[in-house]
C-alpha cells in the first residue's frame, strides 16, 4: 500500500478533535471527509455510497512515509549510577521462544555506535554472550557456546570485574535432565580494564540502535519471557551467584546493588519497578505480555492478584505493537451540527486509495434520534490486522487471494497482527491497539477466505437501509458505552447492534443489562455476539485486551495465564462468567461456517399473537431469506448462527418465531460444547447446529429481537430492499421505535396447559431440536428446547 493511515480514535462528538496519522510515498495525496453509507462494491447490491462533507482539512498535503517499528522491550532512561566503569554483573532469569533466530538483547546498556557499556545477548547460535566495551575501540565478547533452551527457564548470570579482566557467564536450565546440553559456566581474563560509558538507555529485550542512522532506535529484539532482571556494579563471587541461582534475593548476596526490577509489581501498567536502592523504573514499549507466569509457578494459584510471586515475568515479541507513533497529517475539528453516523477520511493519490473511518456520536447526553445504531468497534479492532487465511476448500469454496492482496501484503511485510493471530514464537496475540494502520477495518473491504465483507463493510448495510426506510438514528461507538454507561443509552428508546458484537467489556454488559431491566429495547441483528471477555486497558483506552480459553478461537492462553494483565478479571467466554448471551439477547453462539447461508422456517411460536407484528405482510407458509444475500452469497441465516437454549438463560416466555436448518458439515458445533471428539458436529448430523429468530418482552415495557445470524443483514437490501427479511426488520424497527410496547398482554388458552412443542429432528429436516443442555421438564409442562 503505497497510501496508508489510521486515527488516534474511534469516535467523536461534535466540538471535539481527532487526528489523522497518514503516511504515503507519492509526493502528495488529497485528502476529504466523506460520510459512509454502503461500503460493499457487489454490483449485485446497491454498490458503494458515500457523501462528502465540506470540511476545513479538506485539500492536498505532502507525502511522507512514517515508518512501523514493531517489537516489544523495557527501557530505563540513562542515569549515572547505571554507568559501570569498574565492574558489572547482570542476571536474569530467561525463557528463549525462539533461540535459533539470531541476535537478541537481554539485559544491558550498550551504545553500538562507539562500542561503549556491557550488554548480555543471546548471539547466532543461540548461546549466551557477555559484550564489553570501553569506548575507545576495544570490545570483547565471551560466550557460552552451549544453545539456550526452547521454552525452558533459564538461570543466567554475567559478571566482569575491570581490576583483573575477569569474565564469568553461566547458563543453567531450572531443571537438569540427564544428557543435559544447556548448562554452561565459563571463566576466563579478558584484555579490558574498564568499561565506556554511554548515553544510551539501559534495555531489556533488546539493543540500542539509537544513535546508527537509518536503523530503529531499539533492534535485536528478544522473543520469550524474562524474569528478575538485576544489576550489580561489581562483579559478585561464584559463590555469589551461585545463592542468586538458588533462590536468594539480591539484597541477600552483599554490597553493590545498583537495581533490581520486580515485573510482579504494577502489572496492569507500563510502568516497571525498580525495588533496589535507586528507584530506576522503566517502563514497557509496546504492550508485552504482563501477567505472565514466571519459573516458580506451581500451578496452586492461576490468578496473577492472588500469587504475584509467581507472575514476576513477561513475554516479550519482537512483533509487538502498541503505538506506530506516527506525527498528525492533519487534525479535524468536529462542527456542531454535524449528523451523528459513520465517516471517514479519504485518502486519494494517483490510483491510490485509503480511507480512514471514524464514528461521529451525538454530544453526551444528547440523542438526536430514537434509535441508538451500536456501532461495534471492539470487535473491528479485534479482527483488525487479520492475515489472511488459506484453507480448505471445502470450507472456504468462495476463497479469491486477489482481493485486497495489497492490504494482506502490507499486514505481512510490517509485522501487524490481529487478536486471531499468532506471535512470531508462536504465542498468541492477546492485546490490540487502534494507534496503528487497521487496513481491514474499510468499507470496502472484503475478506478473501469466503470473498464477502465483514465487521464494517457489513455493517453498513444496516446504514445504508436505514437511511432507505427513513429511521432516525444515532450512531454509538463499543467504547463510549464502556466509559459512559447505561446513562448513554437511557435516551433511546431501541439499541441496535451490528452483524458481530462479539467483543463486549463487563461494563458494556451491565450497561445494556440496566438499560432492558429499566424497559429498553434491544434488536440483535447479528451473530456471535456478546461472546469474549475484553478488557479496556486504564491506562491506554486505545488498548483492549483479551485472554482466549474454554470457547471456538483461533488459540488458547497459556497454562496459568488466563486473567487480563489490564482489567485483573478471568478472561474467556462470557458464558463461562455466568453471562451467556441468551441471557440477554435470547440467543447465543452455536456453530459457524463459510460455504452457504440457509433460509429461515417460521416456527409455531410465530402464530402467538404476541408476535403477530413481527409478521405483518408475512405469509404463514413464507420462507424468510431464501434469497441473493451479500453475505455468502445466498440466505439470510449463515457464517456464524446463534440458537436459543433455556439451560444458559433463554427466558422461558421467549418465542422462537423462526428457525434455519439444513445446515453443510462447514458449520461445525462450537468447541464450548463438544466434551468428546466426535464425526457428528457437523450440520447434516448435529440438531444444535441451528440459527434461532427470538423475542422476548422484558421488564417495563421493553423488548428484545434476535436474528441469531451474521448473514441476516446482507440481504436487507435484495430485490431493492423489498424483501422478508426487510419487511420484518423494519416491521420490529418501526414498533420498537415508534411507541412503547406497554404491558405483555396475557397468554391465549391452551388446552391442558402445555405449550407448543416444536418437532423434534435431525439432519435439518424442518422443526428443531431439544437442546440436550436444558433442564428436564417440570410435570405438566412441556418445555421447549
Amino acid at each position: 500500500m503505497n497510501l496508508v493511515g489510521y486515527t488516534d480514535r474511534l469516535s467523536v462528538a461534535p466540538g471535539e478533535s481527532i487526528q489523522f496519522m497518514v503516511s504515503s510515498t507519492q509526493r502528495t495525496y488529497r485528502a476529504d471527509i466523506v460520510r459512509l453509507i454502503h461500503g460493499d462494491e457487489n454490483p449485485q447490491g446497491p454498490g458503494f455510497k458515500e457523501a462528502e462533507i465540506e470540511s476545513p482539512v479538506n485539500g492536498e498535503y505532502a507525502g511522507r512515509v512514517q515508518p512501523i517499528l514493531t517489537g516489544s522491550y523495557v527501557l530505563v532512561l540513562t542515569d549515572a549510577r547505571l554507568d559501570l566503569a569498574g565492574g558489572v554483573t547482570l542476571q536474569a532469569w530467561v525463557m528463549p521462544t525462539t533461540p535459533e533466530k539470531g541476535q537478541q538483547g537481554l539485559l544491558g546498556k550498550w551504545s553500538a555506535s562507539d562500542s561503549s557499556g556491557y550488554l548480555l545477548a543471546i548471539e547466532d547460535g543461540g548461546d549466551l554472550a557477555l559484550r564489553l566495551g570501553d569506548g575507545k575501540g576495544k570490545t570483547v565478547d565471551v560466550r557460552s557456546g552451549v544453545p539456550l533452551a526452547h521454552h525452558t527457564w533459564s538461570f543466567v548470570a554475567a559478571s566482569f570485574d575491570a581490576a583483573d579482566g575477569r569474565v564469568r557467564l553461566v547458563q543453567r536450565p531450572a531443571t537438569i535432565w540427564p544428557l543435559d546440553r544447556y548448562t554452561a559456566a565459563v571463566e576466563q581474563t579478558v584484555d579490558l580494564r574498564g568499561l565506556g560509558t554511554t548515553g544510551a538507555p539501559f534495555l531489556m529485550a533488546g539493543i540500542w540502535r539509537g544513535s546508527i542512522p537509518g536503523a530503529g532506535q531499539v533492534g535485536a529484539l528478544f522473543n520469550g519471557k524474562i524474569e528478575h532482571p538485576r544489576l550489580w556494579r561489581r562483579a559478585l563471587t561464584a559463590d555469589e551467584v551461585e545463592a542468586l541461582a538458588g533462590g536468594a534475593e539480591p539484597t541477600e548476596v552483599g554490597a553493590g546493588l545498583v537495581a533490581a526490577w520486580d515485573f510482579s509489581r504494577e502489572i496492569s501498567s507500563s510502568w516497571v519497578v525498580d525495588v533496589g536502592p535507586h528507584g530506576l523504573d522503566g517502563v514497557a514499549v509496546n504492550m508485552p505480555m504482563r501477567a505472565a507466569t514466571g519459573h516458580t509457578w506451581t500451578g496452586d494459584e492461576v490468578d496473577f492478584k492472588r500469587a504475584p510471586n509467581e507472575y514476576a515475568a513477561i513475554h516479550f515479541h519482537d512483533d509487538d505493537l502498541e503505538d506506530a507513533n506516527w506525527e498528525a497529517d492533519f487534525t479535524l475539528e468536529v462542527p456542531e451540527g454535524l449528523p451523528s453516523g459513520v465517516y471517514a477520511a479519504r485518502l486519494r493519490s494517483g490510483a491510490d486509495e485509503d480511507y480512514l473511518p471514524f464514528v461521529v456520536r451525538p454530544e453526551a447526553g444528547r440523542a438526536t434520534a430514537p434509535i441508538a445504531y451500536l456501532i461495534p468497534t471492539l470487535t473491528y479492532l479485534a479482527y483488525a490486522s487479520e492475515h489472511e487465511i488459506v484453507g480448505d476448500p471445502v470450507v472456504f469454496p468462495f476463497y479469491d487471494r486477489t482481493m485486497h492482496a495489497a492490504e494482506y501484503r502490507y499486514i505481512a511485510e510490517h509485522h501487524l497482527h490481529s487478536l486471531y493471530d499468532y506471535h512470531a514464537d508462536g504465542t498468541g496475540v492477546c492485546y490490540a491497539s487502534w494507534k496503528r494502520p487497521l487496513v481491514n477495518m474499510r468499507p470496502k473491504a472484503i475478506r478473501s477466505a469466503f470473498a464477502s465483507p465483514e465487521h464494517l463493510a457489513a455493517d453498513l448495510y444496516l446504514i445504508d437501509w436505514m437511511e432507505q426506510k427513513g429511521h432516525r438514528y444515532d450512531c454509538l461507538a463499543d467504547e463510549n458505552l464502556h466509559t459512559d454507561g447505561v446513562e448513554l443509552l437511557r435516551p433511546y428508546k431501541v439499541v441496535v447492534t451490528g452483524t458481530h458484537p462479539e467483543y463486549w467489556s463487563g461494563p458494556m454488559l451491565a450497561a445494556l443489562e440496566t438499560y432492558l431491566a429499566e424497559g429498553g429495547r434491544v434488536m440483535y441483528l447479528g451473530g456471535n455476539g456478546f461472546y469474549w471477555v475484553t478488557g479496556f486497558d486504564p491506562e491506554r483506552p486505545h488498548a483492549i485486551e483479551v485472554r482466549r480459553w474454554g470457547g471456538t478461537g483461533a488459540w488458547v492462553a497459556k497454562p496459568g495465564e488466563y486473567y487480563l494483565s489490564t482489567t485483573g478479571e478471568l478472561g474467556g467466554l462470557w458464558r463461562n462468567r455466568n453471562r451467556a448471551p441468551q441471557k440477554l439477547l435470547g440467543v447465543g453462539f452455536t456453530s459457524q461456517g463459510f460455504d452457504y447461508s440457509r433460509p429461515y422456517h417460521r416456527q409455531p411460536d410465530s402464530f402467538d399473537p404476541r408476535a403477530a407484528f413481527i409478521f405483518e405482510g408475512i405469509g404463514d407458509d413464507e420462507v424468510i431469506g431464501d434469497f441473493p444475500s451479500l453475505t455468502l452469497r445466498h440466505g439470510a441465516a449463515g457464517y456464524e448462527i446463534d440458537r436459543a437454549a433455556p439451560s444458559l438463560g433463554t427466558p422461558p416466555h421467549a418465542l422462537v418465531v423462526a428457525t434455519a436448518t439444513g445446515f453443510s458439515d462447514s458449520y461445525q458445533h462450537v468447541i464450548e460444547e463438544c466434551l468428546m471428539s466426535t464425526p457428528h458436529e457437523g450440520g447434516t448430523m448435529q440438531p444444535l447446529v441451528r440459527a434461532d429468530v427470538v423475542y422476548f418482552e422484558g421488564p417495563n415495557g421493553g423488548a428484545v429481537f434476535s436474528t441469531g445470524s451474521i448473514a441476516w443483514c446482507g440481504c436487507l437490501s435484495s430485490n431493492h430492499y423489498d424483501n422478508n427479511v426487510s419487511r420484518i426488520t423494519d416491521n420490529v424497527l418501526r414498533r420498537f421505535a415508534g411507541s412503547w410496547l406497554g404491558p405483555r398482554p396475557p397468554r391465549p388458552p391452551n388446552p391442558g396447559g402445555t405449550r407448543p412443542v416444536h418437532p423434534q429432528v435431525l439432519g435439518g429436516r424442518g422443526g428443531r431440536a431439544r437442546d440436550p443442555l436444558a433442564r428436564p421438564p417440570v410435570i405438566g409442562e412441556t418445555r421447549r428446547a
